[in-house]
């Protein structure tokens, strides 16, 4: 099979794409010929993954992939410190930054560190009064209130002020990190990060973790040193395992890569998740109405945007406080809680996403768009929904009443829109700023902001052109409509779990005939679609109603169609049957 001729023949689909085999690699290229194994190995080469990698891919687990913790800088230093507090009974405070990833990564530690006896306590920053990362003000204050040893978690790379001040008040901080980093690095005791210019090459392979995945390397390096140190010799040796479901949320929720560590701990941690033993995310998951078993997608976008929702308009450390009780009664109330402002949190963010849209112009680089009464809450979520609408990278700034804004942005895959802001910092055009390849964070003057969007603009406007140049829609297999079965939707399920850096599979199927469509929900259009060869199969297209494609298929009649989309049983109907969440179609006619 060519792997250069277009899926179907479809060069240009009802969304204007043509359908191309992902990696370009046509099933059967390349494949060793193992029989059921085949599509798996397809799906695994597909993205990248080493053939030598095959067999603990498919059930990858922590013996596996973790590295020993003591490959990344400071990571000796920082267990070393911490195994002195809990040996001095000092009083340690978890500084974490106010996303799903601050908060799994703070209670991580702070659940471990209370299993070896420590006195800990947290600390989240107000995100409308503090912003992000470690203040002076905040450091200070906890020194001064008896703080002796403070851990950032997910932020204080770029604390520089705040590290200084902490520093010049005697108080020893750790960071623990992911963001990127510059050739300065802040005055910590310890600064724990992957993505340090500094380190060495295997633990920079590892650049990809979210912060909870760092901070659960440095609860294994105390471990093992504490362990060493005879400290369990009267007292259980915690269970490490037992925190991965905190790792699988954090790791999700904050879009890290699913590859190499990570998908080891998103794959143990749903396993853990489903025991239901973390109360606090068994109570999250009852608010979420989520009667099952969690699946990778829900931490994505079910229980991810309840611990944010906090942070985003609520009380911030409501999040940790709910990963970290053993009181039923308390993580009930704060679900609930964390529920209803998830509630007011989307209704906030569909009107800034309403208003971002209608000034939203696209550019080469990056959108910049930036607006008064914006709630700095909800302007990643709109950065976000600006980069899907607009396909390139986007940065939403809530312009404040001071002439102090507040910007969020987000990437497309193959744009480092961190070190972009990072870049723009070095040019003196923020206050603040910084992040990863898919996330940034920045604070600004109100009178640099248009400075700032041509910077960002002509920085990035190359490697935009570079991720878009062909655009296509990347197809896994493609098979005919009674191929699409629950024995497929079983197959893929197991080279899973899937997300940032290891999507989920889309297949092609057809030709169908649309025999029923009609609107539901929220402006989402469902279709019943039959094939010449027997199969039938029900497929959602979201947000899609009064979509240009949207209106093709519903205008369609008995025009034949090949779909493409991500396939998965049928929940509604007892699971047997499956369904497709589609993303695009095509006139099978060629009309």
């Amino acid at each position: 099979m060519d792997s250069l001729r277009p899926v179907f023949g479809i060069d240009h689909s009802l969304s204007g794409q043509r359908w191309a085999w992902r990696g370009g690699l046509a099933p059967g290229d390349g494949l060793d010929g193992r029989g059921s194994d085949e599509l798996l190995h397809q799906l695994f080469r597909s993205r990248g993954a080493d053939p030598a990698d095959f067999d603990r891919l498919k059930a990858p687990t922590l013996r596996q992939w973790l590295p020993d913790p003591s490959i990344f800088t400071d990571m000796d230093r920082a267990a070393e410190r911490l195994a002195d507090a809990l040996a001095r009974h000092e009083h340690i405070v978890i500084y974490g930054d106010y996303d799903v990833d601050g908060a799994t990564s703070a209670a991580v530690l702070i659940r471990y560190l209370r299993c070896c006896g420590g006195i800990v306590g947290h600390y989240i920053p107000d995100r409308l009064l503090e912003g992000y990362g470690p203040s002076a003000e905040a450091l200070v204050a906890l020194k001064h209130a008896g703080a002796d040893l403070v851990v950032t978690v997910d932020c204080g790379t770029q604390g520089f002020a705040a590290l200084e001040a902490a520093r010049a008040a005697g108080l020893d901080v750790i960071v623990v990190d992911h963001h990127k980093a510059g050739t300065a690095l802040p005055p910590a005791l310890a600064l724990v990060n992957p993505n340090r210019l500094d380190e060495a090459s295997d633990a920079a392979g590892f650049g990809h973790l979210a912060a909870v995945g760092m901070a659960f390397l440095l609860a294994v390096a105390l471990n093992r040193l504490l362990r060493a140190k005879g400290w369990f010799s009267q007292r259980d040796e915690p269970d490490l395992m037992a925190l991965i479901d905190l790792v699988a949320l954090g790791t999700v929720a904050d879009v890290a890569a699913l590859r190499g560590l990570n998908r080891a701990f998103v794959t143990q941690g749903l396993k853990v998740m489903a025991r239901r033993q973390n109360i606090g995310i068994a109570a999250l998951a009852d608010a979420a109405r989520l009667a099952r078993a969690p699946v990778a997608r829900d931490l994505g976008f079910a229980l991810g945007p309840r611990v944010n929702a906090g942070g985003r308009v609520g009380q911030a450390d409501l999040g940790v406080r709910l990963l970290t009780t053993q009181d039923a009664a308390e993580a009930a109330r704060i679900a609930a809680q964390l529920d209803a402002l998830n509630q007011e949190r989307r209704a906030i963010e569909q009107a800034v996403t309403e208003a971002a849209l209608s000034s939203a112009e696209v550019a080469p680089g990056c959108t910049v768009v930036a607006g008064h009464g914006w709630h700095p809450g909800v302007i990643g979520i709109v950065a976000s929904r600006l980069k899907e609408r607009l396909g390139r990278p986007a940065i939403v700034i809530a312009i404040q009443d001071d002439g102090i804004a507040k910007g969020s942005g987000r990437s497309i895959t193959g744009v480092d829109l961190g070190a972009a802001v990072l870049a723009a910092a070095d040019h003196g055009l923020l206050i603040a700023g910084g992040g990863h390849a898919m996330a940034a964070g920045l604070t600004v003057a109100t009178d640099r902001i248009d400075a700032l969007a041509e910077f960002l603009d002509d920085r990035l406007a190359a490697a935009v052109a570079a991720a878009t140049a062909d655009r296509s829609l990347s197809i896994d297999a493609a098979l005919a409509p009674r191929g699409l079965n629950a024995a497929l939707v079983d197959v893929l399920e197991a080279g899973g779990p899937y997300g940032q850096g290891w999507p989920a599979p889309r297949v092609a199927a057809g030709p169908f005939a649309i025999v029923d469509h009609r609107i539901v929900g929220e402006n989402h259009l469902r279709l019943q679609l039959a094939g010449a060869d027997g199969g039938r199969i029900k497929a959602m297209a979201w947000r899609q109603g009064d979509s240009d494609m949207g209106a093709m298929l519903q205008g369609a009649g008995r025009r034949p169609i090949h779909i493409a989309g991500r396939v998965k049983r049928d929940e509604w109907t007892g699971g047997n049957a499956v369904e497709i969440e589609l993303d695009d179609a095509a006139f099978a006619d060629g009309r």
